[in-house]
Parts: C-alpha cells; sequence; structure tokens
C-alpha cells in the first residue's frame, strides 16, 4: 500500500476555525470501565491545576501544555521502536504523533513568551513534566488504548479552558494583547494578530489532537492496530462516519456534543 504522507499544517487549523467548521464541545462518552478510569484520571490532574493557577489564565495555559506535550512524544518513541524491532511500517503514526508533539512544544513556547514565568513556575514546570512523562510511558507500553484515550480526555478539557479564556478575552476579563512574533510566524498569522487570535488557533490545534487520540484509542479497543487506520486518513474535517464508509476498519466513535460550562 503507498501512502501519501502529508504534514500536520498548524496554519490550516487557522482557516478551518475561522470558518466555524468545527465543535468545541464534542466529548467522547465513555463506555467501559478503562474509559471512565481514564476520565477520572484527567479530571483528577486537572483539579490542582485550577486550585493553583484559579484567575491566571496564562500561566494556567503554560501548565497544560506542559502536560499537552508528553501523550505525542511518548506515543510516537514507543510506536518508532516497535517499527524498528518489527520491521514494519506505522501507517503514518510515528509521524502524525510526534508532529502532535512538536506542535504542543510550539503552543507551550508561546505561553511562556505571554506569561513571563518566575523561577518557582519554571520548577513547578519541570516537575510536573517528570513526573507526567514517566507515568504516561508507562502507561502506554501497558495499555496504548488507555494512554490514548486519556490523552483524548486531555485535549477536552484543555479545549474548554481555553474556550473560556476566549470567552473572558470578549468580556474584557483578560487583556487582548498584541500575539507575540512566534506565534505570527508559526501560525502565519496577520501581522496585527492579537492573544484571541493566538488562542483561537490553539484550539483548533487542541480539536485535531483530540479526533486522533480519540480515534487510536477506537482502533484498539475495536482489536486493530493503528497501521490498520493510516494516519493520513484521520483529520478534522473528515467524520469517523465517512472514513468507515471508505475503509474496512470497524470502529465504533460515539461522540456527543454537551456542554462543559459547569467544569470551566
Amino acid at each position: 500500500m503507498v501512502l501519501t504522507w502529508r504534514a500536520f499544517q498548524p496554519s490550516e487549523n487557522r482557516i478551518i476555525e475561522a470558518e466555524g467548521s468545527i465543535d468545541v464541545n464534542k466529548h467522547r462518552n465513555p463506555e467501559n470501565f478503562s474509559d471512565q478510569f481514564a476520565r477520572l484520571a484527567v479530571m483528577a490532574l486537572r483539579f490542582p491545576t485550577d486550585l493553583l493557577f484559579r484567575q491566571r489564565y496564562i500561566c494556567r495555559a503554560a501548565m497544560l501544555e506542559t502536560i499537552s506535550g508528553v501523550p505525542g512524544m511518548v506515543g510516537g518513541m514507543v510506536l518508532h521502536c516497535k517499527s524498528l524491532r518489527r520491521v514494519e511500517h506505522s501507517g503514518g503514526w510515528i509521524k502524525a504523533l510526534m508532529e502532535e508533539a512538536e506542535n504542543e512544544r510550539m503552543h507551550l513556547m508561546t505561553f511562556m513568551e505571554l506569561s513571563k514565568p518566575s523561577w518557582q513556575e519554571r520548577a513547578l514546570v519541570f516537575t510536573a513534566q517528570g513526573m507526567f512523562m514517566n507515568a504516561y510511558f508507562l502507561l502506554y507500553v501497558v495499555s496504548p488504548r488507555f494512554a490514548h484515550r486519556m490523552a483524548g480526555y486531555i485535549r477536552e478539557e484543555t479545549i474548554q479552558s481555553y474556550t473560556q479564556l476566549i470567552n473572558d478575552i470578549d468580556d474584557g476579563k483578560v487583556p487582548n494583547a498584541p500575539a507575540p512574533d512566534l506565534a505570527i510566524d508559526y501560525w502565519r498569522l496577520p501581522m496585527d494578530a492579537t492573544l484571541r487570535d493566538v488562542v483561537m488557533v490553539i484550539r483548533a490545534d487542541e480539536i485535531h489532537h483530540r479526533e486522533i487520540n480519540h480515534f487510536a484509542a477506537d482502533v484498539y479497543m475495536q482489536g486493530h492496530t493503528l497501521k490498520e487506520a493510516p494516519a493520513d486518513m484521520v483529520t478534522m474535517t473528515t467524520s469517523f462516519g465517512e472514513f468507515l464508509t471508505n475503509h474496512s476498519v470497524l470502529i465504533s466513535v460515539p461522540f456527543t456534543a454537551r456542554s462543559h460550562a459547569s467544569t470551566t
């Protein structure tokens, strides 16, 4: 099988977000104990972040991105080593997950420029990343399905946090500062772009990662491997129903819309 390798382009998410063709409230309902535990684990991770940063939105975003950057790197690394051991392709998933990790790193770099964190906050970021990195690596080795489901739920919470930040910018609670040059260059934003524009494209990136990780978890749930569902066929704008219609992998994806108003 010949695959068309296609790099993840964050600048494309800017166009998709502007067109309003993505659902920020999409939620994957837990189907079993594993899904429920993954959801509870994410909620447990969110609680100390909410408690510590409260209304300090930019610092809170930096902490979220410290955690969000781990799953893609761990997943890509594990699949890379697996590919070397078995001398087989991954269906594009190594590339997709590594690109996710790089994209999340750029989110972190952007928020670091905006927040100018103190050394205490940098130490907290260092500690949180180290602890989560090791824990997530063990999770991925034991159960990649659980790890991807957890990553999907992390994205869902991150999306809702950014939606709340956008609303607070609109309400004047958070100053709509000029976008940093790093963000303008990376997402190809207009030169007069603002913080709101940056948060909008970052949220679009997170929605893309949400789809990828929930999709991967469902592949494993149905007893298949990721290489059976090539990553280059999974996009934000192509529904999973269309994927199932056009391809042979049978994956159930019961997404529903919900409101996160009570949790943000």
